[in-house]
């Protein structure tokens, strides 16, 4: 249940999102597994075993998980086949098998193979966290990231989400903290960071069980490197590495959440729906906070979507019942 990593997008504040029909579109696009020639397969399934749905919606946040299947069909393989029919038919024929020739047999052995290929299967996690305005998915891979962000404006267009712009960029910040050898407030700089040399071909200096505040990381820096990495802890709560891109890697919610976490049930039902709502209040505040530090939002980014106050929800709604829509 827990993130392991995450990238963050800016949700507009005038797109309204209501959890029926985003639920009906995530129903509209299934995953189904590879038919015989397809490479790769994606859709939407829910996000947790004992769910039917595939949006899971809670006191102003939404889960959505979308999975993927891929052919593996290593070129090692194919090569292989390919080799041994050439073969075949130059001994055979007592002719070269020429170049053209060569790819119209690698395409029909490729179209002979790929239905009776392992398949690799994969998911990525997300939720909306409409009160503070984020998409928040589980991936510090840029492209998976954004695949799930493509495939969302696929199922509800326009979906308008974007990654944040703040006023500090992050490179910079980082560079700034590890320079006076103190983080912002909130957060404190933990035990590893990456720095790289600006020009090209320049080095890179990764430290590791470290401490950040030392002299030779201000070295670094003296000598123009600039930080790309750097590992904090966010209020004894949530170890992370932040990287320039602005994504949180190696998360590591720490035994105070692990116990709150725990203590919510014992059904696998009643614990999803806790960690889940643990996990979307704590990395909301990180978001929040996190950004503040980096000088906030551009001014194009700042506004964000209006919360409904808990009391002016309906009873149901309050109460966290997923049936009813959150918009």
């Amino acid at each position: 249940m827990w993130f392991k990593q995450l990238s963050f997008f800016r949700l507009d504040e005038n797109f309204a999102i209501d959890s029926d029909k985003l639920t009906d579109a995530l129903v509209a696009r299934p995953f189904q597994r590879c038919s015989g020639l397809e490479w790769f397969s994606e859709g939407w399934v829910a996000p947790a075993g004992h769910l039917d749905s595939p949006l899971f919606s809670q006191r102003g946040y939404a889960m959505l998980s979308l999975r993927r299947e891929d052919k593996v069909l290593p070129s090692g393989v194919i090569r292989d086949h390919l080799d041994s029919k050439v073969s075949q038919i130059e001994a055979e024929e007592l002719r070269k098998v020429g170049r053209k020739e060569k790819l119209a047999l690698k395409e029909q052995i490729t179209d002979d193979l790929l239905p009776r290929a392992f398949t690799r299967s994969s998911r990525t996690t997300a939720y909306l966290d409409r009160q503070r305005g984020w998409l928040m998915v589980d991936s510090g891979t840029a492209s998976k990231a954004e695949n799930l962000v493509s495939q969302l404006r696929e199922a509800l267009p326009p979906f308008p989400a974007a990654l944040p712009r703040t006023a500090l960029s992050p490179h910079a910040a980082m560079t700034d903290w590890l320079a006076s050898g103190e983080a912002p407030a909130g957060f404190e700089l933990d035990a590893e960071c990456e720095l790289k040399d600006g020009s090209e071909n320049g080095a890179v200096v990764r430290c590791t069980r470290i401490d950040l505040t030392a002299e030779e990381i201000r070295q670094h820096i003296a000598t123009g490197k600039q930080v790309t990495r750097v590992g904090l802890i966010w209020r004894e709560r949530i170890r992370f590495v932040l990287t320039d891109q602005l994504q949180l890697k190696r998360l590591q919610f720490l035994d105070v959440l692990q116990e709150e976490a725990s203590q919510a049930g014992d059904d696998m039902a009643s614990l999803f729906e806790a960690t889940f709502l643990l996990m979307a209040e704590e990395l909301g505040e990180l978001v929040e906070e996190l950004v503040a530090a980096l000088g906030g939002l551009e001014d194009s980014q700042q506004a964000a979507p209006v919360a409904t106050p808990v009391a002016a929800m309906p009873a149901a709604a309050a109460a966290g019942d997923s049936d009813v829509p959150w918009d």
